[in-house]
C-alpha cells in the first residue's frame, strides 16, 4: 500500500484497501462443536434538527439491549457488474450497502447474534433505505439518525480481476462526518457487551469528538471495546495523519483486528509477518490481536497464547465485507462467552468459523448482500474438509 500523501476527506478520492481475513477448514467435528447512475433524490422536507431512526410503528427502533453496538459509517457501495475494469470502463453498477461498522453489525445479526448500529445518514432517499436494511436484518437501529443538511456517503469500488478493490468516495461531508456527541445514545452502549469501532469517524470533527466519548462510555461502563482500524488512507490529509489517529485511541482497544498491510503501515515498513514486529502493536490491556492474511487465514496474539488459523481457498468475486464479515464471527461468539479469550483451543475454533464468514463473502458482490448466516457458515464447516 502506498504512503503519499493523499487527497483530503472532502470530495472524491480513491484507495487499494487492505485485504481481509478469509480461511481454510479442518474438520468436519468444529461444525458439531459450534453448532452447542446514481442520481440523488432530493432531500426529504425534514426539522432543522436531526432525526432518528423509527420503526415501522413510528416508535424507536428495537428496544432490548443488544450484545454488540457498532459505531461509525454506513453508505451506499456502488460495485460494478463487470469486474476487471477500470470506473471510467465499467457499463454499470450493482448499488450495495456498506460501511465497515455497519457490515460487522448486520454480519453479527445474520449469524443469529445481537446487534446495533450508532451513526448518522442523509435525510434523503438512500438513507431511508439503508435505515430499513438495518431494521430488515434484525439490527437495533434507535441510534441511527438523519441529517437533513449533509448527503448519505457514497463510494464507487472497483473490481480488478483478483477480486480486489479500489475506491472513490464522495463525501463533502457526508452525513456520518456530522454526527455529534450530544446526538449519542449513551445508554444503547453502556448496556452493551461488546462495542466496536473502527477509524473513519476519526478524520474530521464533530464525529471525532463524537467517537472519543462513545469509546469512553463504552469503556467507563466496563464494555468490551473491539477495534478494526479499516485503514482508508486516502481519506486522511496524508498518511501521517492516518497512523497518528488511527494509534491515538489503540490503547482503549481490548479486543483488535488488523490486516497485514495495516501492520506494515503502522509500523513504518516493518515485516508484518514478523511476530517480533507484531508484538509492538500488543499493549498491556490488549486481550486479543487478530492479524488476517486473506485466503491464508488469520493470526491470534494474546498474553497467553498465540497462533495461526490457515484459511480457506475460494474464488474471489469482490472482497468488500470480508473483513468484516471475519469481525462479526468473532465478535458474535465473544458475546455468548468472553472466556474464549482465555482459552486457545475454543479461540481456534471460534476463528475457524470466523475466517469461513470471511471466505463465504468474497464468494458474492458487495457487502452486506453477501454475508453468510449462520446456517451457511455451519454448512460449510460440515462440507469442506482440509
Amino acid at each position: 500500500m502506498a504512503l503519499h500523501a493523499a487527497a483530503p476527506h472532502c470530495g472524491l478520492s480513491s484507495s487499494a484497501p487492505p485485504r481481509a481475513g478469509g480461511v481454510r477448514l479442518f474438520l468436519r467435528t468444529t461444525a458439531a462443536r459450534l453448532r452447542s447512475v446514481v442520481s440523488l433524490a432530493p432531500l426529504r422536507a425534514a426539522a432543522v434538527r436531526t432525526k432518528a431512526a423509527l420503526s415501522g410503528d413510528g416508535a424507536p427502533g428495537v428496544s432490548d439491549s443488544p450484545h454488540v453496538v457498532c459505531f461509525g459509517e454506513l453508505l451506499i457501495d456502488f460495485v460494478p457488474t463487470v469486474s476487471g475494469l477500470s470506473l471510467a470502463e465499467a457499463p454499470a453498477f450493482k448499488k450495495a450497502p456498506g460501511g465497515a461498522p455497519a457490515n460487522v453489525a448486520v454480519g453479527i445479526a445474520r449469524l443469529g447474534g445481537s446487534s446495533a448500529f450508532i451513526g448518522k445518514v442523509g435525510d434523503d432517499e438512500f438513507g431511508y433505505m439503508l435505515s430499513d436494511i438495518l431494521k430488515e436484518n434484525n439490527v437495533n437501529n434507535q441510534g441511527l439518525l438523519f441529517d437533513p443538511h449533509a448527503r448519505t456517503a457514497l463510494a464507487f469500488v472497483t473490481l480488478r480481476s483478483d477480486g480486489e478493490r479500489e475506491f472513490m468516495f464522495f463525501r463533502n461531508p457526508s452525513a456520518d462526518m456530522l454526527l455529534e456527541e450530544k446526538e449519542l445514545d449513551l445508554d444503547l452502549i453502556r448496556k452493551a457487551k461488546i462495542f466496536h469501532h473502527g477509524s473513519i469517524s476519526l478524520i474530521t470533527e464533530p464525529c471525532k469528538t463524537a467517537h472519543i466519548a462513545a469509546t469512553k462510555a463504552a469503556k467507563d461502563a466496563g464494555v468490551l471495546v473491539s477495534y478494526d482500524p479499516n485503514l482508508r488512507l486516502p481519506l486522511w490529509p496524508s498518511a501521517e495523519d492516518a497512523r497518528g489517529g488511527i494509534l491515538s485511541i489503540w490503547e482503549t482497544a481490548d479486543v483488535i483486528k488488523i490486516s497485514e498491510e495495516e501492520v506494515s503501515f503502522l509500523t513504518n515498513g516493518e515485516d508484518p509477518y514478523d511476530d517480533a514486529v507484531i508484538k509492538k502493536l500488543m499493549h498491556s490491556n490488549l486481550k486479543l490481536l487478530l492479524v488476517t492474511e486473506g485466503p491464508d487465514g488469520c493470526r491470534y496474539y494474546s498474553k497467553e497464547f498465540s497462533g495461526r488459523v490457515s484459511g480457506l481457498k475460494v474464488t474471489a468475486v469482490d472482497t468488500t465485507g470480508a473483513g468484516d464479515a471475519f469481525v462479526a464471527g468473532i465478535l458474535s461468539q465473544l458475546a455468548t462467552d468472553f472466556s474464549l479469550l482465555q482459552d486457545e483451543d475454543r479461540l481456534r475454533e471460534a476463528l475457524k468459523f470466523a475466517n469461513v464468514c470471511g471466505a463465504l463473502t468474497v464468494t458474492e458482490r458487495g457487502a452486506i448482500p453477501a454475508l453468510p448466516t449462520r446456517e451457511q457458515v455451519l454448512d460449510a464447516l460440515t462440507s469442506v474438509v482440509a
